[in-house]
């Protein structure tokens, strides 16, 4: 890893002035006026809600940072182990911050590639003896140097003790630890089929240190979602659209709890009123700029 004044996009702004450190005599830092932690509101700016991974995020960073300056001065440094755990419904976010994390952990100097690799039991699993390990030590390799990603994780052990799935777990914990220095491992799925999972799985918990919920978003956080979707395609809801929406998503998290897709179902709405416009003005004997902007309560055909 670089020098820590010549870290990567000039990110760094602590300036030690003194090159080794004895026992006892002061380090002068030298403050800057922004924080690099700054850089980590930037990275996820467009992402809504997340705290707690911002949070996760920048000890990670700020513990970095240090570690370089410790082996400055002659100090033990550790790396960090990063693997993690994601618990949340569909449409939370957890497969884009886990390519978002391959490129920051990249930008860090964390991971010496920065790609993502995502993988399913298919890719691990095989169906006769000797299969699974051959699969599962191909995608480990692969995934060297960047995030290996597992979605739906729990269905690696939904066979029981004589199903492949365990033993695909039982290569993944070794490389957890072989890899470490090089690779972060994310296993990711729903709340409940998750914490059944681990609790099927003795010790595994223990070697995830970052497990993050991803909370189903509030109206207004699905609200700010759509806008986002809209403003990136050059779209806008006319004011009563929005009220509509509004009351649908509303009566949505009431009726669907345990099995909503939050922002994925907002970005099918999306989807659906803008061809349900574009059908509309196909009629219409004449089309201002406005009217190829602006979905109506019409175009919006919610169940």
């Amino acid at each position: 890893m670089a020098q820590a004044e010549g870290y990567k996009n000039g990110r760094i702004n602590i300036i030690l002035h003194e090159k080794t450190q004895q026992p006892g005599r002061e380090v002068r830092v030298k403050k800057q006026k922004h924080s690099p932690l700054e850089m980590i509101d930037k990275e996820f700016a467009s992402f809504v809600g997340l705290d707690d991974l911002k949070t996760s995020i920048k000890e990670i960073y700020a513990s970095i940072l240090i570690n370089e300056k410790r082996k400055e001065q002659g100090l033990k440094s550790s790396k960090q182990v990063l693997h993690m755990l994601f618990k949340g419904n569909p449409g939370t976010g957890k497969t884009t911050v886990a390519r978002k994390l391959a490129k920051l952990y990249h930008d860090m100097n964390v991971l010496s590639k920065g790609h993502f690799i995502e993988a399913e039991r298919a890719d691990l699993v095989g169906e006769y003896i000797g299969q699974t390990a051959q699969k599962t030590r191909a995608i480990i390799q692969k995934a060297m140097g960047g995030i290996l990603f597992i979605d739906e994780a729990y269905s690696l052990s939904r066979g029981g003790e004589k199903d492949f799935g365990k033993e695909a777990i039982d290569l993944l914990v070794k490389h957890m630890e072989d890899g470490r220095e090089d690779m972060v491992l994310i296993l990711a799925g729903y709340p409940r089929e998750m914490d059944r999972f681990l609790s099927m799985n003795p010790g595994l918990e223990s070697r995830f240190p970052f497990i993050l919920d991803f909370d189903d978003y509030s109206v207004d956080e699905l609200l700010n979602i759509g806008n986002h979707m809209l403003g990136e395609r050059q779209y806008q809801l006319s004011k009563p659209a929005e009220w509509k929406l509004r009351n649908h998503l509303a009566r949505k998290l009431r009726e669907e709890s345990f099995n909503f897709s939050n922002a994925r179902y907002v970005r099918n709405v999306i989807e659906k009123a803008i061809r349900m416009q574009a059908v509309r003005l196909l009629t219409s004997d004449k089309i201002v700029s406005k009217d190829l902007i602006v979905l109506t309560e019409e175009d919006l055909l919610l169940e």
